[in-house]
């Protein structure tokens, strides 16, 4: 660890953006927590404290700010907006930029955090003890970062079985005996007339889905930017036909959506699965290129991705799906002979051709970067059990990941910083990262060398640093 002497050149470079949203307190100890995720290596309150050997404060004092401080996450995201628009190659581009839509857990040991669930991770195919973040991240060309995130929060099923009751619903006798004797089937059934139900005004609350938070978070996104119609862009999941319908209809933005091979195309002939329906084009395909004629199925198209081009075997018609009504339905191989696995997407623009909706589906993939290498901000490395203060340090990850992410775009920024250290400051968001912590050994050698000069012994100047080390 890297004891910090004063805040990190691209904290007070940024931190101005954030000064309104805190007390003059608060916003000392913003600065105190963001530089602590950007430098330490152990991402807990007491691992981040313990590096402040000149802003000291106690552990507990940085502990009640991030659960009890009267500072809004709401305000705390939309400095954090303003901030990456200052900065003109991170600012949401009205043609190119893309939003992506997904979510992530947060996994951790045991039960003691607050609305800590049991939840399947489908990497180790295993249940897990974690926390649900839903997020929206922007990426275009050149840049990519959070839009907005909230974590996802368990049914509380006394809650709804009390508001269903309250709202005139009867649930069946023979269902609420396995409250007792079947606890998860109870779960399913009861969640299952919840979302059956939702359209009253009085179900509606009592549960939030992950469905329901993405639409919160988009509506939100669309109220605050009402002239930005961009794309948005999801996975399997989230590809249901109410949440299509949703921003199809209601919020009237374009989007992506991803199916599966089982899903069902309805031809003429009746419905078939996407996975034969996809077999039967490949066939139809390979039999035109054996014989050598230009009546292909499939056709090879090209486009930007973050620098560096692309190549796709594209399947491109409006067809009817089953269950969502006429979509643009685009199938990409990306081998030329087609022998990987195709992909399968839907779009409500049907004139949209497969260039475009895969390039648009491409810019999803930013979005899993971010939860990989938010993790290494300390996305899922807290210890505390409050629910509020949980949300509170998943969003101040956010604005560590937004800073080096402006930091990577800002020229003013990196020439004062390459003058500083003396190296040349082009790289990803983990250089950024080892940047900031090279600054921060810059600023301690300082600080010992000012010691020094003094007329103080080493071994007094730096006995506060090592003290912070060992601490």
């Amino acid at each position: 660890m890297i004891p910090i002497t004063e805040f990190p050149t691209l904290v007070e470079h940024y931190a101005p953006y954030f000064e309104d949203v805190f007390s003059e307190e608060g916003y000392i100890q913003f600065k105190r927590y963001i530089s602590g995720l950007l430098v330490g290596e152990n991402k807990t309150i007491a691992g981040m404290n313990q590096l402040f050997v000149t802003e000291s404060r106690s552990q507990s004092s940085l502990n009640r700010w991030l659960k009890k401080s009267p500072f809004e996450r709401e305000a705390l995201n939309k400095a954090r907006l303003e901030m990456l628009n200052s900065v003109p190659r991170t600012r949401m581009k009205p043609t190119k930029g893309v939003i992506g839509l997904d979510d992530s857990l947060l996994t951790h040991y045991g039960q003691e955090f607050e609305k800590i669930a049991k939840l399947y991770d489908h990497v180790t195919n295993s249940y897990v003890w974690a926390h649900n973040v839903v997020s929206l991240h922007y990426s275009d060309e050149q840049t990519d970062y959070p839009i907005d995130l909230q974590l996802w929060e368990p049914a509380d099923l006394e809650k709804i079985e009390a508001g269903l009751g309250k709202a005139g619903i009867k649930l069946k006798e023979s269902k609420i005996e396995l409250k007792t004797s079947a606890p998860v089937k109870w779960r399913q059934y009861l969640l299952g007339v919840w979302g059956r139900k939702r359209n009253n005004p009085e179900v509606a609350p009592l549960y939030q889905s992950k469905l329901e938070i993405a639409q919160q978070l988009l509506t939100r996104w669309v109220n605050a930017n009402p002239d930005l119609k961009l794309p948005v862009t999801f996975d399997s999941w989230y590809t249901q036909p109410s949440f299509c319908c949703y921003l199809n209809d209601t919020l009237k933005l374009p989007y992506v959506g991803t199916l599966s091979k089982s899903d069902e195309v309805i031809l003429h002939s009746g419905k078939k699965t996407l996975g034969k329906f996809a077999a039967n084009l490949k066939a139809e395909h390979l039999a035109a290129v054996e014989a050598g004629s230009a009546e292909t199925v499939f056709h090879k198209i090209t486009f930007r991705y973050k620098g560096k081009h692309e190549t796709y075997y594209s399947y491109c018609r409006t067809h009817r799906i089953a269950s969502f009504g006429k979509q643009r339905l685009v199938i990409n191989f990306r081998c030329d002979d087609l022998s990987d696995s195709p992909a399968f997407y839907i779009s409500n623009r049907r004139r949209w051709q497969a260039k475009g909706i895969t390039r648009i589906r491409r810019h999803r993939w930013p979005v899993e970067v971010f939860y990989e290498e938010g993790k290494a901000e300390g996305l899922d490395q807290y210890q505390l059990r409050d629910f509020e203060g949980i949300a509170r340090h998943v969003a101040l990850v956010a604005v560590v990941y937004s800073l080096l992410r402006a930091a990577q775009q800002d020229t003013v920024l990196r020439d004062n910083l390459q003058q500083q250290l003396k190296l040349v400051l082009e790289g990803s968001a983990a250089f950024w990262r080892r940047a900031t912590r090279a600054d921060t050994l810059l600023q301690l050698a300082t600080a010992i060398s000012a010691g020094l000069l003094t007329g103080q012994s080493l071994s007094d100047v730096i006995a506060p640093y090592l003290k912070a080390v060992c601490t």
